[in-house]
């Protein structure tokens, strides 16, 4: 890996949780890898099978008090639409989705490419806050801006990540 990727991911993944969020729960992914890796050295991660198992598994976490973070791949949110409907939204289960933007240039991969038009659009018709992750601006900023609507305003946000951001190449 690159050193400026294992650097944004390292200053994400402190953002992240000197912001207070945790525990981690993720399905693997490829353009989140570097992230996984820094989480799970910083606060450790909890690695589930299925994104509406984690999704579960967050709920319960707050649930618990805690300040949850669930990260998948966008093709993982069309699993676990029904959790989030039905679960984190009517509920108000407060939760930060760090969710891979697969579908999206330059992923041309033809079975991703409905997921990576409708990622957006799925989450806010779902009542989730969505931004997408800029890795040339201040991180800790954006991660900022999450832990707001997470802890202030008592709801879900998504942080989408662009393939690109932490140097995934197809």
């Amino acid at each position: 890996m690159k050193a400026d990727t294992v650097d944004r991911a390292d200053a994400l993944s402190e953002a992240l949780v000197r912001s207070g969020f945790g525990p981690f729960y993720g399905t693997p992914c490829g353009i989140l890898a570097p992230l996984f890796s820094a989480i799970e050295d910083r606060a450790g991660l909890h690695l589930v099978a299925r994104e509406d198992n984690a999704v579960g598994m967050a709920a319960g976490a707050r649930l618990a008090g805690r300040c949850p973070a669930v990260l998948m791949q966008n093709s993982g949110l069309g699993q676990s639409v029904n959790a989030i409907a039905s679960l984190v939204v009517p509920y108000r289960l407060a939760m930060l989705l760090i969710v891979s933007l697969r579908g999206v240039g330059p992923d041309p991969t033809e079975e991703n490419l409905v997921m990576g038009r409708v990622t957006e659009s799925l989450l806010n018709s779902l009542g989730v806050e969505t931004f997408v992750l800029d890795v040339r601006t201040d991180l800790a900023e954006q991660v900022a801006r999450a832990q707001r609507t997470v802890v202030r305003e008592g709801r879900a946000v998504a942080l989408l990540v662009p393939p690109t951001a932490f140097g995934w190449r197809p």
